[in-house]
């Protein structure tokens, strides 16, 4: 079982959140301690602010008074709502809230059923509840209740979490579980500055992903739909709407993934890891599959996307280690698409049958339609802020290949 916990100062917000999950049948109030109800039993915002508003008034110095704290079991692990409520009991005594007054809802919006526990940081007489070591006190009392309880252990779930996603498979069935399986991990826990980015990380899961838009009634609307790929990465089968998969995989927060991501990638410094993998495999190897298998032993991809004849026109790199996916001319021009036609489409390197360039590499090559949509052909909004890589002046290029491959040759000599 893994808690999440969380301050706050604003008390209504917490509240609302909850309450709306339990006006859509998507939550419910299965515990209160020291709450007022109303005549018939239930406990509304008002109730609950009320039973709050004591203690908030007490102590109006502490910043952040409000506790927000999420219990997850394993989605294996079955537990009746009175075992959910002992469990929410014994932990809030034991982290020290057992006096304070508090609400407990069991959420069933996703698969995996959850409570959330809302209380407040400060007792009845104005004092601050003690938080030193939270964290750590809240994870050995998860543990004491996974043996209690039978659960399964946070520690094994976070090793079933680090294996490798599975692609999907359309003859296997259950098609929707199966991209259910892969777009919410990857979109809580990776990194990616576009749309395009995303959508090329996704393909190695057999998943495609497009924006659709359009107007009902005069109001305009966007959304995404979400497809099964074939190992040729064509469409199978019917798509499905962002919205049966909630909200995390939804347009508007992929928006606020990339916003955030843009910020991490950029303050944690993540783009360095990736460009001096990239480059030693560069300086190390002549030919494509070479290049790729020296990649994936450093925990790194690459997915070139190439026209009929052969040159190709794009490189996205995906790091595994750091979870993060980077378009080639992202991490700057020496990792750019035409850097890499030239080192490996060169005549001293092409090999006598094209096919032999496929060997090893770990993505299939886009079909001509989805070219188009990787371009953007169809794909608007926030998502098209990055264009595809373009390419410049042949002398340019030339010029600029001279150059690097000079360096390269400096630093071997070094």
């Amino acid at each position: 079982m893994v808690a999440k916990i969380s301050s706050g100062n604003t008390l209504y917000g917490v509240l609302s959140y909850n309450q709306i999950k339990v006006d859509e049948d998507q939550a419910k109030v299965i515990f209160t301690h020291k709450m007022l109800e109303s005549l018939d039993g239930k406990s509304d915002i008002n109730m609950c602010l009320q039973s709050f508003e004591p203690y908030l008034l007490a102590n109006k110095r502490t910043e952040k008074p409000v506790l927000h704290v999420s219990l997850n079991p394993d989605p294996k692990d079955v537990l009746r709502d009175e075992q959910l409520s002992e469990i929410a009991q014994i932990y809030m005594q034991k982290m020290g809230y057992g006096d304070q007054p508090f609400i407990v809802y069991k959420h069933e919006d996703i698969e995996r059923r959850h409570i959330h526990i809302v209380s407040v940081r400060v007792d009845e007489d104005g004092k601050k509840i003690d938080g030193n070591f939270e964290r750590r006190r809240s994870m050995d009392i998860c543990r004491e209740l996974e043996q209690k309880y039978g659960l399964v252990p946070a520690d094994q779930k976070r090793r079933q979490e680090r294996l490798p996603l599975k692609p999907v498979r359309y003859d296997d069935g259950d098609v929707k579980h199966q991209i259910a399986n892969v777009i919410r991990p990857i979109s809580q826990s990776w990194h990616f500055q576009s749309l395009k980015e995303y959508r090329a990380l996704l393909t190695l899961y057999n998943i495609g992903v497009d924006e659709v838009r359009g107007e009902i009634k005069g109001k305009e609307y966007k959304g995404l739909v979400y497809s099964a790929l074939n190992d040729r990465g064509e469409k199978v089968g019917n798509p499905f709407k962002s919205s049966l998969f909630g909200k995390s995989v939804g347009i508007e927060a992929l928006e606020k993934r990339i916003e955030k991501s843009a910020e991490i990638i950029k303050n944690k410094q993540l783009k360095e890891r990736s460009k001096k993998v990239i480059a030693a495999a560069m300086r190390g190897c002549n030919n494509r599959p070479d290049f790729e298998k020296a990649l994936e032993k450093q925990g790194m991809s690459v997915l070139f996307r190439a026209n009929d004849e052969g040159r190709i026109y794009g490189a996205t790199f995906i790091d595994h280690e750091q979870k993060c996916i980077f378009n080639g001319s992202r991490l700057g021009k020496e990792f750019s698409a035409n850097v890499f036609n030239d080192l490996f489409n060169s005549k001293e390197n092409k090999p006598e049958h094209p096919d032999e360039c496929k060997s090893g590499q770990a993505f299939e090559p886009l079909t001509p339609s989805n070219r188009e949509q990787e371009e953007g052909s169809g794909i608007g909004g926030l998502f098209d802020l990055f264009s595809p890589e373009t390419t410049g002046d042949e002398i340019a290029e030339q010029n600029f290949v001279r150059r690097l491959k000079k360096k390269q040759k400096r630093q071997r000599r070094m």
